[in-house]
């Protein structure tokens, strides 16, 4: 059954676009934050999945899907994004805290939620998939380690540094080169063909600004940003993307951690739906006890 689409509007009056797949329903609310490139419909296959166990609700985050595209890089703050997520929690869930769930730039968002004094008391649980907090990620390039973990992952970011170039990001995008290379990024992460036919060119593109707005500020001045929410840090084996130690490593910021390292690629909720649900089942079903 397709969701109850609404527009609600952030404080700085960008439209979010929200999608209510039970608004009548009394069950835990369950906030599903979507990535780069990707939009709200990247989680459909998931709430199907949770359907009889959560009242799922998704957005549009801004610059994707049918929200609003502001133009000016400063609009893709972490905190206006929060600004966003608050609205929502507003909307769907005003008088009890919400599940999170959240993937890819998603979980970036996510992390600066659930460290912020801003969303305390509004989030019971976290489900994080490939990706980390930055400023986390800040002081992981600051700790002594292995180098194989840190040159490792400065590997897997190497598409950071592409999209900080002024024009060629836009122009590869717009004249589909680059989408070739990065659906074959997706498809050897997980071994099956990548789905992206539901992106449009404004993901792809507008969606830069999360990259220019906040990866070099927070990498190079982190700051000491702590939960006590209940986090289950998923990582999947193949993520072409993310390291295991980078998204792991947290355990001095959210010590009521618990870790999964699972098969797959970086597309998880894309392409194992059910095992994105059966996890964020056990991860609330241990809360419960």
């Amino acid at each position: 059954m397709p969701p109850s689409a609404q527009a609600i509007t952030s404080t700085d009056g960008t439209r979010i676009a929200l999608y209510d797949y039970a608004p009548e329903s009394d069950l835990p609310v369950l906030v599903a934050v979507h990535g780069y490139p990707d939009n709200a419909r990247l989680w459909a296959p998931v709430a199907a999945e949770l359907a009889d166990e959560f009242h799922v609700v998704t957005y549009d985050v801004r610059g994707a899907g049918e929200s609003g595209q502001p133009r000016e890089k400063a609009a893709y703050h972490l905190d206006r994004l929060e600004d966003d997520f608050l609205a929502v929690v507003d909307a769907v869930s005003p008088d009890r805290p919400v599940h999170l769930l959240a993937h890819d730039w998603g979980s970036i968002q996510s992390w600066h939620f659930v460290t912020s004094e801003r969303s305390l008391g509004r989030i019971s649980s976290f489900v994080s998939i490939s990706g980390p907090s930055l400023d986390h990620a800040g002081f992981f390039f600051r700790k002594r380690r292995p180098i194989r973990e840190s040159l490792g992952q400065l590997l897997h970011s190497w598409y950071i540094f592409y999209f900080h170039l002024p024009w060629l990001p836009e122009n590869g995008w717009r004249r589909g080169w680059a989408n070739r290379i990065f659906s074959r990024l997706e498809q050897s992460a997980d071994g099956r063909p990548s789905e992206t036919g539901e992106r449009s060119l404004g993901d792809y593109v507008n969606g830069l600004n999360l990259y220019r707005a906040n990866v070099l500020p927070r990498l190079l001045h982190p700051v000491e940003r702590q939960t006590d929410v209940p986090v289950l840090a998923v990582s999947p084996d193949g993520d072409a993307f993310v390291t295991t130690p980078l998204q792991t490593d947290v355990e001095r910021w959210a010590p009521n951690l618990t870790v999964r390292v699972v098969r797959g690629g970086h597309w998880m909720p894309r392409n194992d739906p059910g095992l994105v649900a059966r996890l964020v089942l056990e991860h609330t079903r241990e809360l419960a006890r």
